[in-house]
């Protein structure tokens, strides 16, 4: 560990690798960092409001939180699964998908992933802006801009910083929410919301969605944080370390929400912020509590930007062939991404809510069959035997479409409609199943099931190893068949 420690205080405070492949020598950190770095991304005050919703939308307190701690460990344990990619391949999440869907067809699910960064960072933006604003006492216009600037500032100086926020952000919330807890339990008596119980398997399962799409909405990117760690790094801990601090932190913000909608005798929505803020009091107590609201958001918002970024640079590095981004080309993708963010954040303000709710669940469809897809072919396909060269080359192994990739995951998004359960769009099927919205689980086990079978028959040829590119100055390189240094060496 000492030996990591070196290497980390020898890097630049400005991140200068991007979605290249990380040479073993600029490996560095531990495995509690990514405890520290989910944990505060989770304790913050948009997972307060996702956990609010399972009440404000009509279930009870003890229902709703068990429905919430089940979906939490069914996401957290997709989301955790990605995350264990990170050491070994040395790559971003979403790179990794040339694989499954070829060179340029991996644009496709990527696409889509940055309209999942954007609308998370827009959303959570409005709620930071709301905090800065009373901080400051300036509008929530205002507030929102302030908020921006940082988050342009942070995701460009990159992974180290990210990392650094994340611990900060952990000690923050933790203070912030033991805190707030106390102040409610003080206030509620949250003996007699837990005697109420009213069980609705529509409220119950929306409880088990919201707490589901929060976690495996991380999937594209949560091997983006563990891409540093030395390669030999255990894909177990990897799992536990992340899968633990993103599952925690979001339950217990989730809880808050939970207490705090059912005991607002309806002054939740449409006042998240400043209801969440008067639980602690007022004065020096409530500014203390808006500037840990904004600080939490800011790490989870970074994340958001960054893996933006990253998504932007592998969609165009497919179509260029090449994997190296410059300082400057970052800089100009961050302030597109977060400029979009920042003008539907302005826009959507006022009608946060109802929008986020519909936002988040139809999210769903297009990302449960892609984490399906990646998850069946690295773990039971490939065997984690991935051509790391080979992901730049559109004529190389993986080719410039997949059409078997391609397919399943189309067949994966078309398969949840009739099961769809949103303002956007509701599905024939949703009536008759009591309003229940189950898409997320069809999306999850249908393409999952259909790949395995399909790429056991038709899948490309596999490496017998691991291929990593050639690394200058190493010490130790991979072990691969014949076959495997000759396409290295390529």
């Amino acid at each position: 560990m000492a030996v990591n420690t070196d290497r980390a205080s020898n890097k630049p405070l400005i991140e200068r690798r991007s979605i290249d492949y990380i040479p073993e020598a600029e490996r560095h950190g531990r495995l509690f960092s990514q405890f520290t770095l989910w944990m505060g991304a989770n304790l913050q005050i948009t997972a307060i409001v996702t956990g609010a919703l399972a009440v404000v939308l009509g279930g009870d307190v003890f229902w709703s939180l068990i429905g919430l701690l089940i979906g939490q460990l069914l996401g957290g344990g997709v989301m955790a699964l990605h995350a264990a990619q990170g050491p070994k391949l040395g790559l971003p999440q979403m790179i990794s998908s040339r694989v499954q869907f070829g060179v340029y067809g991996a644009a496709i699910p990527i696409v889509l992933v940055c309209l999942m960064y954007l609308g998370f960072t827009a959303t959570g933006t409005v709620l930071s802006g709301q905090a800065l604003g009373q901080l400051f006492n300036v509008s929530d216009s205002v507030g929102i801009l302030i908020f921006a600037s940082v988050i342009v500032l942070v995701t460009v100086l990159g992974y180290r910083v990210i990392h650094w926020i994340g611990r900060v952000a952990s000690v923050i919330g933790v203070i912030a929410f033991v805190f707030l807890f106390w102040r409610l339990m003080s206030q509620t008596d949250v003996g007699a919301l837990l005697q109420i119980r009213h069980f609705s398997w529509s409220s119950f399962l929306l409880a088990v969605s919201l707490a589901a799409s929060w976690q495996i909405a991380f999937g594209p990117y949560v091997a983006d944080y563990s891409r540093y760690l030395p390669s030999n790094t255990s894909a177990v801990k990897t799992f536990f370390a992340a899968g633990a601090g993103s599952v925690v932190g979001a339950q217990v913000a989730m809880i808050l929400g939970v207490f705090a909608a059912a005991s607002a005798n309806g002054q939740f929505a449409g006042h998240e912020v400043s209801y969440i803020v008067g639980l602690g009091g007022t004065g020096a107590t409530a500014a203390l509590l808006y500037f840990s609201i904004a600080f939490g958001k800011v790490t989870i918002s970074t994340l958001n930007s960054y893996g933006s970024f990253m998504c932007i640079a592998t969609i165009i590095s497919g179509f260029k062939g090449h994997l190296t981004v410059t300082r400057m080309q970052r800089l100009v993708f961050v302030l597109v991404i977060v400029g979009a963010a920042t003008l539907i954040a302005l826009l959507g303000q006022h009608s946060f809510l109802g929008a986020f709710k519909s936002f988040i669940l139809f999210l769903l469809a297009f990302f449960t069959p892609w984490s399906a897809i990646n998850l069946v072919d690295y773990y039971c396909i490939t065997r984690e035997r991935y051509d790391v060269p080979a992901l730049a080359d559109p004529n190389g192994r993986y080719g410039r479409w997949n059409l078997l990739g391609i397919s399943v995951y189309v067949f994966g998004v078309l398969v949840q409609l009739p099961f769809i359960s949103t303002k956007f769009y509701t599905g024939p099927l949703v009536a008759a199943l009591g309003d229940v919205d189950i898409s997320w689980i069809i999306g999850l086990l249908l393409p999952a099931a259909v790949y395995y079978v399909c790429a056991k028959k038709w899948h490309s040829a596999v490496p017998d190893q691991l291929i990593l590119p050639v690394e200058q100055n190493s010490v130790v390189q991979p072990k691969t068949s014949g076959a495997g240094r000759a396409a290295a060496q390529a």
